[in-house]
C-alpha cells in the first residue's frame, strides 16, 4: 500500500518539477549584421520571460551601432528579429550607442529559438579588426539575463562568444 501511495503523489507533481531550464546564447560577428541566438536547450518550456542582452561589461566596450549618425563606426544596422517572431511579444526601442536590448517573449517552447539581428561595435579598439569586427573574445564579459515570474538566470559570454543561462527549476 505505501508504494501506491508514493505513486499517487508523484502523479500528483507537476510534469516539470525536477527539471531545469537552459538557455544558450550565441553572438555571431557577420558582416553587415551581427546575429544574437537563444536557444531552449532545457528539458522543459521557459514560459513569459524578459530576455535582456547588457553590453556594458563587454571586454571591448560594445555597442549597438543601429544609424550612420551616432556613436558606431560606418556600417550600421538596426534590430531585425530573424528567427522564433512568433515568440517576441515586444522589443526596447535601440538607438545607437545602446549597451542593452530587451525582449520580452510569451515564452520559449524546449527547443525552440529566438535571433536577431543588429550591427555591433567595439570602442576599445582590442583587436586588429577595427571597431567595425568585434572578435571572440572582445564580447567576453557582456550578459544574458532572463527573467520570468518565479526565477531569474543570468550568463556571461566567453571567449567562444556563447553564454549559457540556468535556471533552477522549469518555468512553465
Amino acid at each position: 500500500m505505501k508504494y501506491i501511495l508514493t505513486a499517487a503523489c508523484l502523479a500528483a507533481l507537476p510534469a516539470s518539477a525536477g527539471l531545469s531550464g537552459t538557455l544558450d546564447a550565441n553572438f555571431i560577428e557577420s558582416a553587415p549584421k551581427d546575429r544574437f541566438s537563444f536557444t531552449n536547450t532545457g528539458a522543459c518550456d521557459i514560459g513569459p520571460a524578459t530576455l535582456i542582452v547588457l553590453l556594458e561589461q563587454s571586454v571591448g566596450g560594445l555597442i549597438f551601432d543601429t544609424t550612420g549618425d551616432g556613436a558606431g563606426v560606418e556600417v550600421f544596422q538596426p534590430y531585425e528579429t530573424v528567427a522564433g517572431a512568433e515568440s517576441v511579444l515586444s522589443v526596447t526601442s535601440v538607438t545607437d550607442g545602446d549597451t542593452s536590448i530587451t525582449l520580452n517573449l510569451n515564452g520559449l517552447a524546449a527547443g525552440q529559438s529566438v535571433a536577431f539581428t543588429i550591427d555591433v561595435d567595439d570602442t576599445l579598439r582590442h583587436s586588429s579588426l577595427g571597431q567595425i569586427r568585434v572578435t571572440d573574445s572582445e564580447i567576453a564579459g557582456a550578459t544574458v539575463v532572463l527573467e520570468t515570474a518565479s526565477v531569474k538566470g543570468i550568463g556571461v559570454f566567453d571567449n567562444t562568444s556563447r553564454a549559457q543561462v540556468r535556471l533552477t527549476d522549469c518555468t512553465s
